[in-house]
């Protein structure tokens, strides 16, 4: 278990093993605040590839390469995104269509004013 020292090499690495075995597949990630080091594993039980890094840049990285995996886990394509707006799950998505979510509704709205909305004052007898 030798740590791979590039990350576009273990992107590639990490998404071609599981691409071959995706059954067996494991993916571990270990975070250690005191230290500041993230340590992403994945195996199959014969090859294991691991990355370790000390550097907050990678976070973004490491997100990205989170989210592909887990489509790849789903059996999902990944949606075109356009830059400044978030990423709907699918499920959300028709939540929010549905009149019948006031939750979704009221957070959306919450959202679109821009901040929390303030409680009226009681009017006094």
């Amino acid at each position: 278990m030798v740590y791979i020292s590039s990350w576009q090499e273990f992107q590639e690495a990490a998404e071609a093993l599981y691409e071959k075995s995706p059954n067996k597949t494991r993916y571990c990630v270990k975070w250690r605040a005191c230290e500041g080091k993230l340590v992403l594993k994945i195996t199959d039980d014969t090859t294991c590839l691991k990355f370790k890094t000390y550097s907050s840049i990678f976070l973004n990285r490491f997100e990205a390469l989170n989210l592909s995996l887990m489509q790849k886990m789903q059996n999902r394509k990944p949606a075109p995104q356009t830059a400044g707006t978030p990423v709907i799950p699918q499920d959300a998505a028709t939540a929010a269509a549905e009149p019948s979510t006031p939750i979704i509704q009221a957070a959306a709205g919450a959202a679109a004013a821009g901040g929390v909305k303030k409680k009226k004052p009681k009017k006094k007898k």
